[in-house]
């Protein structure tokens, strides 16, 4: 089981515009942002805080990370929304069978090119 997450971007502020955007269809939100001591963070969950930037050495490399959505509608908001936001598309909303029957997921790249992933399990 996940307990959190937290990658290193290259530009907070931007980051941060984009998360707050791009997540609220997921029903995640920011819960903090301040400091770590000398280095800026931002905090997202729904009921507790599980997906953490820092603006500290960036986290380089193509790291994905995929949030549930409670349904297909969710995919598609997220996707316009991460879009909205500056993201660039990494694969349209959409059914994937090749994963598993019923996986219906959508790939937004954040402004660092981390593809983050809203995905709805059921038919």
């Amino acid at each position: 089981m996940l307990d959190h997450i937290t990658f290193g971007v290259s530009d907070i502020s931007r980051s941060i515009a984009f998360y707050d955007r791009a997540l609220a269809p997921l029903g995640v939100r920011r819960l903090h942002d301040g400091s770590d001591g000398a280095v800026r963070v931002a905090a997202y969950g729904d009921d507790r805080a599980w997906f953490w930037i820092a603006e500290h050495d960036p986290t380089r490399g193509k790291l994905h990370i995929a949030l549930t959505a409670r349904d297909r509608a969710a995919v598609d908001a997220f996707h316009r929304a991460g879009l909205a936001a500056g993201g660039a598309d990494n694969g349209a909303p959409g059914l994937r069978p090749h994963y598993h029957p019923g996986y219906y997921g959508a790939f937004v790249l954040d402004p660092d090119g981390h593809n983050i992933e809203a995905v709805f399990h059921r038919g």
